[in-house]
């Protein structure tokens, strides 16, 4: 789907969907959103550029992924989209900035984008003269979705933390281990959110380093864009620095949580450890008496079947109370 906006005091307006005649009014802003051929190449004629194909856009090469052709820059940083449910996914978005207007290529729906365009209809919320400006608007919009993000998943590590280092421990072995197993799935979930998150931050920063310099090498940058591209920058510099922090305090919940298992599951071993230490002095007595020899002194005697579960209770105990001295259990 192709949607066109243009400029009208100071916010922007739908021209049209779908293919239509050229706009006879400047376009500030050119969306296509899972496009077909024909939408394609319409957009081509219309800006004098090929545009990158689907594979192109999902490699990982910085020269494929930011470059000039024909005066206009290409521009393809990673965005994530699902991230209010459990299964997020990343998908590259292409910026196409030549002249006035910017081209944006996506083939997945992502709410920054919704947000972006449910505020730019709004007369005087955000800046949207011409296409760079709507670009640095759009990547603000994808910023304040992944800094949710971050503080979603930095209030579910918070749980989880209280989960593991408060829990009661006098509830159930078995129990308690089911309950950590659940926990390391929640630490993975965050912790695959995390990485995508990072991943976004870092095309990003790249993205804007890359027009920076770019518009240094051709025009000299409007003070406002590069107020705008600093502020930018101190963003995602501090959401990156944030996402690392999370993804350390997520590696350290991680080895905690495999820690308390690795305990249980020690501690039951100790459990079966000590059971059968206890009943071996026993065991032992037991296959002495059960020898058939001929000459053996207690076979005779009155209480010999008696004192032999004596010293079976004895041989138990003796040991039991032994380690027990020792801080052995």
């Amino acid at each position: 789907m192709l949607r066109s906006y243009r400029r009208d005091n100071n916010h922007l307006v739908l021209v049209q969907e779908g293919l239509a005649a050229p706009p006879t009014t400047p376009l500030v802003w050119l969306d296509l959103f899972n496009p077909t051929p024909e939408e394609d190449r319409y957009v081509e004629q219309l800006l004098g550029i090929d545009l990158p194909t689907l594979e192109e856009m999902q490699e990982i090469e910085v020269s494929a992924r930011l470059y000039q052709v024909n005066g206009a820059e290409f521009m393809t940083l990673t965005a994530i989209t699902q991230l209010d449910s459990e299964d997020p996914t990343t998908t590259p978005i292409t910026f196409v900035l030549k002249g006035s207007t910017v081209l944006t290529v996506r083939y997945a729906e992502t709410k920054a984008f919704a947000n972006f365009i449910n505020r730019a209809q709004k007369p005087n919320t955000v800046p949207c003269a011409n296409g760079e400006q709507v670009m640095m608007s759009l990547i603000e919009s994808i910023c304040d979705r992944l800094a949710d993000a971050l503080e979603r998943v930095g209030v579910n590590i918070d749980a989880i933390s209280r989960a593991v280092f408060r829990r009661k421990s006098k509830r159930k072995v078995s129990r308690t281990t089911q309950e950590l197993q659940q926990v390391i799935e929640k630490i993975g979930q965050d912790g695959d959110l995390l990485t995508k998150v990072r991943e976004s931050l870092v095309s990003i920063n790249r993205v804007l380093t890359y027009h920076t310099s770019a518009d240094q090498t051709d025009k000299q940058l409007t003070k406002d864009a590069r107020a705008r591209s600093k502020v930018l920058y101190r963003d995602v510099s501090a959401l990156a620095d944030q996402a690392t922090f999370l993804s350390n305090k997520v590696n350290f919940l991680l080895d905690a949580t495999l820690g308390l298992i690795n305990l249980q599951q020690n501690q039951i071993i100790k459990i079966f450890s000590v059971a059968a230490v206890v009943f071996l002095p026993p065991t032992l007595v037991a296959s002495i008496y059960g020898m058939n020899f001929d000459y053996m002194p207690e076979l005779k005697w009155a209480f010999g079947y008696p004192g032999a579960l004596v010293l079976m209770v004895l041989s138990a105990v003796g040991p039991y109370l032994y380690f027990k001295q020792r801080g052995w259990l």
